[in-house]
């Protein structure tokens, strides 16, 4: 188990109490063996993450937070691009933990893992400079949504930034196909937000100043980049 504040290797993590109901990465605890190779095929997922890291504009000495990791491959891909940063992964999925952990060994990386979910992370305020997220929102209630917002403007640091690439609304027919079929699989409560375009919303009503930025196709549909910074009290 790794204090807080220091950097592990891909074994330690960090235990808390989930407040949400967890919903894997593929639907059913099953198919998580599969994730990689799912997005890998469905999704351009080095650009996207490529993408997102560089958003994020992370130098040395930053306190990143993967948030919702997976099988890690975010959190493994900042650590090779950017070695001076400190990266911590959290998910709600012990058995999607230990994939990545494994990963993580194998790429020789220090990242520190955590078992927690979005709307109760489990590290103190302020405690990082970016949060990045890949692929997560599309997964939870527009409830969660907020609590999960509010929970990482707790953890910014001032001046922090939150970063996230995920399904935003429908360009094209074959985009707004694919967003059906999604939406049925992963649950029409969970992805609509999303698919309707409010996360941009959604991020303003709980405090940030929210700017969609550009989008990417992919097999499953659109992909948004956003980012988010906290408005000052009052503002």
């Amino acid at each position: 188990m790794t204090r807080e504040g220091e950097l592990s290797t891909g074994t330690d993590r960090e235990e808390s109490w989930p407040q949400s109901p967890y919903v894997h990465a593929l639907r059913f605890r099953i198919l998580t063996p599969l994730y990689d190779t799912v997005v890998g095929l469905g999704m351009r997922e080095k650009r996207i993450k490529t993408t997102l890291l560089q958003q994020a504009s992370i130098v040395g000495g930053t306190r990143v937070l993967d948030l919702g990791c997976g099988t890690g491959t975010l959190a493994i891909l900042g650590c090779l691009l950017h070695p001076a940063a400190e990266f911590t992964a959290i998910d709600g999925d012990p058995a999607i933990l230990s994939i990545a952990e494994r990963k993580a060994r194998a790429a020789g990386v220090s990242v520190r893992f955590a078992h927690g979910m979005a709307d109760a992370i489990p590290f103190p305020d302020g405690a990082f400079d970016r949060v990045v997220s890949s692929l997560l929102f599309h997964h939870l209630t527009i409830d969660q949504k907020r609590r999960s917002f509010e929970e990482i403007r707790r953890v910014l640091a001032p001046r922090g930034e939150l970063h996230v690439a995920d399904f935003g609304k429908p360009e094209g027919r074959y985009a707004r196909i694919a967003s059906k079929m999604l939406s049925r699989f992963d649950g029409v409560e969970t992805t609509r937000d999303n698919f309707e375009g409010r996360l941009p919303e959604i991020l303003e009503s709980a405090g940030f100043t929210a700017r969609a930025g550009h989008r990417i196709q992919t097999t499953f549909g659109t992909l948004q980049f956003i980012s988010a910074s906290p408005r000052a009290a009052g503002g």
